[in-house]
């Protein structure tokens, strides 16, 4: 039985990196899955400084996929409406062809939006472009912060 809980461990871990591709599985409450069915099936022990650190990460991860999107159309001169639609973009396009939905909806959305605002076509493009790149750096830090939490997890199974 302690192997089918192992697995299930692993494949939520697996699951949670999948999430930040296809953003309907909530990346990090799948980690945290595989922290409880540790903890609950296996009857393991997690110090506090553990749970503390993976609650400070948590939100960590929360944070940065906001100001990614934010801070990335913001910087290139995007407008209030280009920020919300890169968020709105990335929603809905989690639902359209994921991953593809999640690079092409923001970035048409944001170009639209932008030349609405009286921007040049070039200048949309740039913001627009941004929304992209956004997606990629906000993804890449998750992806570094996951896989910190998932060793922190390992560490700490295997010193209690």
């Amino acid at each position: 039985m302690e192997i089918l809980w192992w697995l299930l461990i692993v494949v939520f871990f697996v699951a949670s990196y999948v999430g930040l591709i296809v953003p309907i599985i909530p990346s990090v409450l799948v980690l945290w899955g595989g922290f409880l069915i540790y903890l609950f099936g296996l009857s393991g022990s997690l110090s506090t400084w553990f749970w503390v650190g993976m609650a400070v990460l948590t939100i960590f991860l929360l944070v940065v996929d906001f100001l990614a999107n934010v801070l990335f159309v913001k910087r290139t001169g995007g407008t209030k409406w280009g920020e919300r639609m890169a968020l709105v973009g990335v929603i809905i396009g989690a639902f359209i062809y994921p991953p593809f939905g999640l690079i092409l909806v923001p970035f048409v959305l944001v170009l639209t939006v932008e030349l609405l605002q009286q921007k040049t076509f070039n200048e949309a493009i740039k913001i627009a472009f941004a929304s992209f790149l956004a997606f990629l750096s906000g993804s890449f830090a998750k992806a570094v912060v996951q896989t910190v939490m998932i060793i922190w997890f390992f560490i700490e199974v295997w010193l209690t």
